[in-house]
């Protein structure tokens, strides 16, 4: 097997044993990669690899948008600020300017690296399996 065919599937394996902190964790991950790429791809003038990079981070703020909760009330507040990470894409995606592709970077850096606190207080309140007391 082929290293490129032993990394995919090791990725399809990460994904599909995840739990739901674990995949949003990775959804934000994703994203800040494709926009870090895209700006890269901006200051090299690859306009095309750009926007599809731009687009690629679109998608993944639109499923984060989706599986918002409504009924829980942070969700409320969470959703105008993904609302805004997709304008500022959307412009930056337009204009060729990178400071708004920046800009959304550090809101969705900022929510990556928010969750990946709750993950790990979440994570230091469980009980240890098989612990005894």
């Amino acid at each position: 097997m082929s290293l490129n065919k032993q990394y995919q599937t090791y990725q399809n394996n990460a994904v599909n044993t995840a739990s739901g902190g674990e995949l949003t964790l990775m959804l934000y991950n994703g994203c800040m990669k494709f926009i870090k790429q895209a700006i890269k791809d901006l200051e090299n003038k690859n306009y095309e690899a750009k926007n599809t990079n731009i687009q690629k981070a679109q998608n993944i703020i639109q499923e984060l948008m989706l599986t918002l909760d409504q009924k829980v009330e942070i969700s409320k507040q969470i959703l105008p600020l993904y609302e805004f990470m997709q304008f500022q894409l959307r412009e930056g995606n337009i204009k060729n300017d990178p400071s708004l592709l920046i800009e959304a970077l550090e809101f969705i850096t900022e929510f990556r690296d928010t969750w990946k606190e709750v993950m790990l207080k979440n994570k230091k309140a469980q009980p240890v399996q098989g612990a005894q007391i």
